[in-house]
């Protein structure tokens, strides 16, 4: 068997190297004509280290992340209101890491060619279309160099191509509008050293404006504003992780702030790029895929950054997606079991982050914010995601039996 991989991100290159690890053969596609070490931090929960940890790629994911003691939850002033242990901390037996997401989705590429060769990952390759003959996949992929179209063969498609996936757009042209929180966030990242423990996450929130904040490694620290600006509601702009924002648009929200541990305006004018995205979901898909054909990630599940959960359950993904294909030698079965299992986890998760997104905004300031408050919160946000420490640590690997080529 032989799976064509749409999209060289976090999912599309752990599902290369789950593939592998189960002996099924992978080729990843990737638009792009180099991959560079774009954006900013992000998070990955327990949850998705154990399935990195358990592909091999703990010593490397170590090195490169810093585990995540603590949230610790502030008012404008510094007072803190409630903190949360974090990973290890919390009784997970994996720790959870602050990473920048481009050093994380390098060390993921150069896995995937050091394990399944130097040309298992094709860039500046897009694919255009695709044909489900009930036997195999045939794409028309186009090679953006010489715009010239070729047509290669595989057993089936994964369609881990982002938020904007063409695959997605194949199967499901119409699949609904990208939903708009009402939220603009800014993220960027400074240096800066670590600030309390050392390996604490500081959120804050005032009025309608909120800041997060957590060191990612070799003194930077990765920030992000949000910034409410109007009701929920499909989406009337473009939406890029990548797209540039500028400091006059945020620092009158922050200007005033002080942590007294973290100099906030002073984190935000040094900062050498500010990206601008504005938060958005899509409504949970019905069906995934169908046939020899589906979506993994953002593709199949945009949410909200709420939870810092997005790139940690597209790696979730990529390891069911696996153990479903491993021995299998029915492949719209095996897949169809994969879209069922993930749909129903991930739709939690994408209502969870919308019910926290909501919840830390329901009490007005002054209004009885406390730690009873945030522990209400950060619980009802656990139950609802399914990260009870103890369901993880008693889990069965994900490790399948490796099939035959």
């Amino acid at each position: 068997m032989s799976v064509l991989v749409a999209g060289a991100g976090i999912g599309g290159l752990t599902t290369a190297l789950s593939l592998h690890a189960a002996g099924i053969g992978a080729t990843v596609v990737e638009s792009v004509r180099e991959i560079r070490p774009l954006g900013v931090g992000i998070n990955l929960l327990p949850h998705a280290v154990r399935e990195l940890t358990e592909l091999g790629l703990g010593d490397a994911l170590a090195a490169i992340g810093v585990p995540t003691a603590e949230n610790v939850y502030c008012d404008r002033d510094g007072t803190v209101l409630f903190s949360e242990p974090r990973g290890v901390a919390q009784g997970y037996r994996w720790p959870q890491y602050s990473v920048h997401r481009g050093e994380l989705q390098s060390m993921l590429l150069a896995a995937v060619r050091d394990r399944l060769g130097p040309d298992a990952v094709r860039t500046g390759t897009r694919l255009d279309g695709f044909t489900d003959t009930g036997s195999a996949i045939r794409a028309r992929l186009l090679d953006r160099a010489t715009g010239e179209h070729r047509a290669v063969e595989a057993g089936l498609l994964v369609g881990a191509d982002g938020l904007h996936s063409a695959v997605r757009g194949l199967l499901h042209p119409d699949g609904g509008p990208l939903l708009w929180s009402g939220v603009r966030m800014w993220r960027g990242v400074t240096e800066g050293k670590p600030f309390l423990t050392g390996r604490s996450a500081v959120l804050v929130r005032d009025g309608d404006a909120e800041f997060i904040a957590y060191p990612i490694g070799r003194d930077r620290i990765n920030w992000v504003c949000l910034v409410r600006e109007a009701p929920p509601g499909p989406l009337g702009e473009e939406a890029g992780w990548n797209r540039p924002g500028r400091l006059a648009d945020l620092l009158p929200h922050y200007a005033h702030w002080s942590l007294g541990f973290l100099d906030v305006p002073g984190l935000l004018t040094g900062a050498e790029r500010i990206l601008e995205y504005p938060m958005v979901d899509r409504e949970p898909l019905r069906s995934w895929g169908r046939g020899r054909v589906t979506l993994l990630g953002d593709a199949a599940h945009p949410m909200y950054p709420v939870g810092a959960n997005g790139a940690s359950q597209a790696v979730v993904d990529a390891r069911v997606l696996a153990h479903a294909l491993a021995g299998s030698d029915d492949v719209p079965a095996a897949l169809a079991r994969y879209a069922d299992e993930r749909r129903e986890a991930t739709t939690a998760v994408v209502r969870a982050n919308r019910a926290m997104n909501e919840a830390v905004r329901e009490v007005p300031d002054g209004g009885g914010r406390s730690a009873e408050h945030y522990a209400r919160i950060t619980d009802a946000y656990r139950r609802a995601s399914g990260g009870d420490p103890a369901v993880l640590n008693a889990r069965p690997s994900l490790t399948p039996a490796p099939a035959g080529r």
